[in-house]
């Protein structure tokens, strides 16, 4: 009877060990939503740095949406300077939110740059990007995103994205590489660091260091 217990018991252990290894299996390749459409095949703790990534996005365009509802909306036919008078109401709104108290679990004082690009998401980006400009047309991909004229020494998180750069092109190669973003949201690039754009407020919202090969 001892023996038939015994028996069962390393059974069900076996098949306990079995189910976690086929579970770690596949932890290995899942990916977030958001990079669905990604040839790479993301490890879990890279996998782990989408989701982070995803959820400070998330927590940055609810309360964008919440600021940008207390302005007055742009008309249609807005000109030029009605525009640019408001982008510069919303990222003033933007700016002193993120200055201030947490708006979320990621938010802190001061908003300073690697808040959505962790180490972990900019390792990964310089991965996906690597890998984007590899092969025959990898050298053109690049040349069509970056122009020795267009870095700037001292990028900071929050400020208007600078007037004398062009936005950069962004490839469809390229951006299938990297998470999804809402609407209103934007990768660019200004010399060789990857850039999130808020488009409505023409603010830097973070940035990488060097990522393009």
């Amino acid at each position: 009877m001892k023996n038939a217990a015994r028996f069962h018991i390393l059974i069900l252990a076996g098949a306990v060990f079995v189910a976690l290894a086929l579970v770690g299996a596949y932890a290995e390749e899942v990916k977030p939503v958001s990079m669905a459409e990604s040839p790479l095949v993301l490890t879990a703790s890279e996998a782990q740095a989408v989701v982070e990534f995803e959820t400070r996005l998330k927590d940055y365009v609810a309360l964008h949406r919440k600021l940008e509802a207390t302005l007055p909306g742009v008309p249609k036919k807005a000109t030029p300077e009605q525009v640019n008078e408001n982008q510069q109401a919303l990222s003033a709104l933007i700016r002193t939110a993120r200055a201030g108290e947490k708006q979320g679990e990621f938010f802190t004082a001061g908003a300073m740059q690697g808040e959505f690009f962790t180490p972990e998401m900019q390792a990964l980006v310089k991965r996906a990007l690597a890998a984007a400009l590899a092969g025959p047309e990898g050298e053109d991909r690049k040349a069509s995103i970056v122009d020795e004229d267009t870095d700037v020494a001292n990028l900071k998180v929050n400020d208007r994205y600078p007037d004398e750069i062009p936005l950069s092109a962004m490839p469809l190669r390229v951006l299938k590489t990297l998470p999804k973003l809402d609407e209103g949201l934007e990768y660019r690039f200004i010399g060789k660091r990857l850039v999130l754009l808020d488009t409505h407020a023409n603010m830097i919202v973070d940035f990488t260091e060097n990522v393009l090969p």
